[in-house]
């Protein structure tokens, strides 16, 4: 499964794997493909920086990448806490009561909420590139668009390739005319943001819109066939988020949410702006119809809706609440009905692409005869 992209990365396969889990990355690294470590849970940069100290011990001196969360547009002079004064009352009590009415209690005195969604403020992104920049990444990763200039800038200085997320062929150019250099096309199947075009057809736009720039297929990828399908439409690798939340590395911390994973069908998810403010495919939960229900106050715009919810879905994830419990994740969760390490991951996809690379090789002689 080699490309010219994943030649020129150094790796073996053109499988790009995206994962909140420094074990999943590093796994993904040593199996052949490129490891993408989320950080938009690294709220500290000391613990940005045990991680990838973690992930330099554990990679063979192979490649890996980061992926953040930066907002193009900065904004100036605003906090965590102007931000929160902003949220009405009223999407207070609507959380307050939605908790209540399912048991949920509250978090011992004096404990933290745990992770928030502030991965979103600009400077806690370039916090993190700070320590990043210290380590031998060779990929930087912005799930919101394009980074600012100054940030793809020192990437490049770095040595580091640049690489964004779109929905949409216009998305892709105004990334190409930013001077990113790898373009994802993330299709409505994906787990977390989405747009709104399926990978069928947003690939090859995306490949005619932004061409000769490498492009990766995202969304409804699970299977050998199916990154075969991705580099058939023109992309040079395929890039997998969802596939590894079932993985035997993958650090859940939840027996419930696995079990709730590995039972879900391909229609068990909903694009939903109830985790961000922006819509993103994540597990149907109650949590989510509750916020989706005409008859509620409605979501609040990002990123004042990750901040509301942050404190309830640490309260939910910590107590194991089943009809609450939930994550991102992508239609390919129909799937994942097994706990496989991610080398088993990798030997599935691998003869599952060779398997389909022959029968339409097959098809392709009998074509020609």
């Amino acid at each position: 499964m080699q490309t010219e992209l994943s030649r020129r990365l150094g790796v073996e396969h053109a499988i790009f794997g995206f994962t909140p889990f420094p074990a999943v990355a590093a796994a993904i690294t040593r199996a052949g493909g490129f490891g993408v470590l989320g950080a938009v849970r690294y709220t500290a940069p000391d613990d940005l920086a045990r991680d990838l100290d973690w992930m330099q011990d554990h990679t063979d001196g192979l490649p890996y990448g980061l992926d953040v969360v930066m907002p193009a547009r900065k904004v100036e002079g605003v906090t965590e806490a102007d931000v929160e004064a902003m949220i009405p009352e009223g999407h207070r009590q609507f959380v307050r009561e939605t908790l209540a009415k399912h048991g949920v209690p509250e978090l011992a005195d004096g404990e933290a909420s745990g992770w928030r969604i502030t991965g979103w403020m600009e400077q806690v992104a370039r916090n993190q590139l700070d320590v990043a920049f210290d380590y031998p990444i060779k990929l930087l990763a912005n799930a919101l668009g394009s980074p600012p200039a100054d940030v793809v800038d020192r990437a490049h200085t770095n040595g580091v390739l640049v690489a964004a997320l779109a929905g949409s062929a216009k998305h892709a150019r105004h990334h190409a005319e930013a001077g990113i250099d790898i373009v994802v096309a993330q299709g409505y199947e994906a787990g977390g943001h989405t747009g709104e075009i399926a990978s069928m057809v947003l690939v090859p736009e995306v490949v005619d819109a932004v061409g000769p720039l490498p492009v990766l297929a995202a969304g409804g990828i699970g299977s050998g066939a199916q990154v075969a399908a991705g580099l058939a439409l023109g992309a040079q690798g395929v890039w997998l988020g969802s596939l590894w939340l079932t993985t035997t590395e993958a650090d859940l911390h939840s027996r419930v949410l696995t079990r709730k994973l590995l039972a879900a069908g391909s229609g068990d998810t909903v694009r939903s702006r109830a985790l961000t403010g922006k819509p993103a495919r994540q597990l149907r939960t109650e949590w989510t119809d509750a916020w989706d229900d005409p008859s509620g106050p409605g979501t609040l715009p990002m990123p004042l809706q990750g901040l509301l919810v942050a404190e309830a879905l640490s309260r939910i994830q910590k107590y194991e609440v089943g009809p609450l419990l939930g994550t991102p994740v992508g239609q390919i969760v129909g799937r994942m009905n097994s706990e496989r390490s991610v080398q088993e991951v990798f030997g599935d996809l691998t003869r599952g692409f060779e398997r389909a690379v022959d029968r339409i090789s097959r098809i392709a002689r009998r074509s020609g005869s």
